[in-house]
C-alpha cells in the first residue's frame, strides 16, 4: 500500500537501525501481500517475499525518492512471483476484449430491476460479495491484465508508476486496467444476479422482483465507446467533451446508468480489499537473515 511504502522510506532515510527494522516490516508486509493477491499461493508470496528484502538490502538506504523505491520494489517482486507462480486452476486466457466483457440485455435488465427495487436485508446480503469472492474473481483475471489490477487499485499506484514497472505505455496500462475492472465487475455481477433470481423466485408474489430478459448482446459502436471510456470517467481521467457525451447518455439510458453503478462498486471493492499478512514465522526466519545479511554488508563498508 503506498501509504506503507511512503512510510518506509522516511524510516530508511533516518539511517537509524531501529527505523530500518519497522521499515522492513512495512516493507515485508507489502510485497507478501500483492504477491498474495497476484498469485495466490502462501508459500510462492512468501519465498517472494524472502528473495525481495534480500535483495533490496545493498539498496534499501540509498533510494533517493519514494518513487525509486516503489518502483523497484514492485518490479522485483512481480518478476520473482512471476517466476514461481503456479497455474491458476481457473486457467484464464491471456487476453481481453471489450466486446466480450460488455453486458448483454439480460444483465443490463438485473442489474436495473435489483437498483430500482431498493434493497430488502436478505438481497444485501446476497449482493454484498465478501473478500473470498473478490479474490477469486482478481485470480481469474488474464496476468497481464491483473498484475496493473492490484498495482493501481489494491497498491494505490499511478498509471506512471505502472508504466515504468512494466515497461507499458500509460494509454496500454488505461486500457488494461479498465478490462481487468469489467472482467471482475462480471464476475461478481454474475455471482450477484444467480443469487438474487433465487430470491426473487421466492418472491413470486412481489410485483418488485427482477424479471428476466432474452439474452442480446449490446454491440453498437456508441456503446463500445460509452464503455471502453467508464474507468477514464470513474477515475477523473475523461476529455470533458467526451465526458458530457456520457453523462449525456447515462442520464438518459437506466440500464446503462445501473451499469456504471456496479462497476463503481467494483472498484471501491477492490480498493478496500485488506492487506494480507504473512505467517509469522516466516517473517522471523527473514529478519534473522535480514539481520545477518545486514552485518555483512556493514562491515564491507568499513
Amino acid at each position: 500500500m503506498r501509504s506503507d511504502l511512503a512510510n518506509a522510506f522516511e524510516l530508511l532515510r533516518s539511517g537509524n537501525s531501529t527505523h530500518v527494522e519497522q521499515a522492513l516490516e512495512l516493507l515485508q508486509n507489502t510485497v507478501f501481500s500483492f504477491s498474495m493477491t497476484v498469485c495466490g499461493h502462501r508459500e510462492d508470496a512468501e519465498d517472494t517475499m524472502q528473495d525481495v528484502l534480500l535483495k533490496a538490502i545493498p539498496y534499501l538506504t540509498k533510494f533517493d525518492s519514494q518513487k525509486a523505491l516503489t518502483t523497484w520494489l514492485y518490479t522485483v517482486a512481480r518478476n520473482r512471483c512471476w517466476m514461481s507462480r503456479r497455474k491458476s486452476k481457473f486457467a484464464p486466457k491471456e487476453h481481453l476484449s471489450l466486446e466480450e466483457l460488455m453486458p448483454d440485455a439480460m444483465e443490463l435488465d438485473h442489474l436495473e430491476a435489483i437498483a430500482s427495487t431498493g434493497p430488502s436485508p436478505e438481497r444485501s446480503a446476497i449482493v454484498s460479495q465478501n473478500t473470498q469472492h473478490l479474490q477469486e474473481a482478481i485470480l481469474k483475471v488474464p496476468p497481464p491484465y491483473r498484475l496493473v489490477l492490484v498495482l493501481h487499485d489494491v497498491e494505490e499506484l499511478s498509471t506512471d508508476e505502472i508504466s515504468q514497472i512494466l515497461n507499458l505505455k500509460e494509454g496500454n496500462v488505461r486500457v488494461r486496467l479498465h478490462r481487468a475492472r469489467l472482467f471482475v465487475r462480471k464476475e461478481l455481477s454474475q455471482l450477484a444476479i444467480r443469487l438474487v433470481v433465487q430470491v426473487a423466485a421466492q418472491e413470486v408474489s412481489s410485483p418488485r422482483s427482477p424479471q428476466r430478459a432474452k439474452g442480446k448482446l449490446v454491440r453498437s459502436s456508441h456503446c463500445k465507446q460509452i464503455f471502453a471510456n467508464l474507468s477514464n470517467y470513474l477515475d477523473g481521467a475523461l476529455d470533458d467533451t467526451l465526458c458530457e457525451e456520457l453523462e449525456r447518455h447515462m442520464g438518459g439510458c437506466k440500464p446503462c446508468e445501473a451499469f456504471l453503478t456496479s462497476l463503481r462498486n467494483t472498484i471501491e471493492q477492490t480498493h478496500s480489499l485488506p492487506s494480507q499478512r504473512p505467517d509469522p514465522r516466516a517473517v522471523a526466519q527473514v529478519r534473522a537473515r535480514f539481520a545477518m545479511q545486514l552485518k555483512t554488508v556493514a562491515g564491507r563498508d568499513k
